[in-house]
């Protein structure tokens, strides 16, 4: 079974996407399971991995239910906040749900690039240690070096970087993101998702460009460290779904590969029930 590792949804009417405005286009819109069902469909995807775009308790709890009700929904990412330890209760709530994976803080919206190394805020790495669950490292090339200290501080959890830590593809910004990814490659467990390049890439982007990043990706993690994702429909700003789909595709081409990273690397991080 194929798996998606990254997509999203939200209602507008919510207003807790505090980034999701008029300006953003084609996504400022609602997205909801009948819209992406027959892209998955299409691309011949089974599970998906539903993952928070507003920092609030109540757009995780939103996400559950939208899970409860949605069978291709394999897991849910949450977000707690991490500089309130009373919000364990709701880690240790949620850890019950079957269909509850771990969270995301939303790091590349926090204008410190040291906040992860924050000591109020180190309790949430020992919960999602304690509770087994895992975390999704959102950020950019900048938080390379905290988020490598960050895995070798906390070996046991199970960390997938995001995004590919989105380097500047349109700016041919390649040589320190490279050796920065490849270290937290050789030098902790994290896995990667292959998601987000397009949103990074040149308009008019082709699989030319997006080829040496992914291509490091996949050398530095290996297809069992890395997860397919499309993070629709913020995708949608840069390609559709399937066009998204297709680069990957041919971004990987060995049948073998493809099987892990289209699907058994994601199923086997997020333990969902294929």
């Amino acid at each position: 079974m194929r798996v998606d590792s990254h997509q999203h949804f939200w209602s507008v009417a919510r207003d807790d996407y505090g980034w999701l405005s008029p300006d953003k286009g084609v996504i400022y819109r609602d997205f909801a399971p009948h819209d992406l069902a027959p892209l998955l469909k299409t691309a011949d995807i089974g599970k998906t991995v539903l993952v928070q775009a507003a920092p609030t308790i109540n757009e995780t709890e939103y996400m559950l239910g939208i899970a409860d009700a949605t069978e291709f929904v394999g897991k849910v990412v949450g977000w707690i906040d991490a500089e309130k330890p009373h919000h364990l209760r709701h880690l240790e709530r949620w850890a019950n749900h079957k269909k509850f994976a771990g969270i995301r803080p939303m790091i590349q919206d926090i204008p410190d690039p040291e906040w992860m190394h924050r000591p109020d805020v180190a309790w949430s790495y020992d919960a999602i240690i304690d509770l087994d669950l895992c975390f999704d490292a959102l950020g950019h090339p900048i938080h390379i070096a905290p988020f490598l200290r960050l895995f070798e501080k906390y070996p046991d959890m199970r960390t997938v970087v995001n995004h590919c830590l989105k380097p500047r593809i349109k700016d041919n910004d390649y040589d320190e993101w490279a050796t920065g990814m490849r270290r937290i490659a050789d030098e902790t467990g994290a896995y990667c998702k292959l998601s987000g390049l397009v949103n990074q890439a040149p308009k008019g982007w082709t699989v030319k460009d997006l080829k040496p990043y992914a291509d490091l990706i996949l050398d530095a993690f290996g297809p069992e460290r890395t997860m397919f994702g499309s993070d629709w429909p913020v995708c949608t700003l840069a390609a559709e779904y399937d066009q998204w789909h297709e680069a990957a595709l041919a971004l990987v081409p060995d049948e073998l590969d493809r099987q892990k990273v289209f699907g058994g690397t994601a199923a086997e991080f997020y333990r969902i029930d294929t």
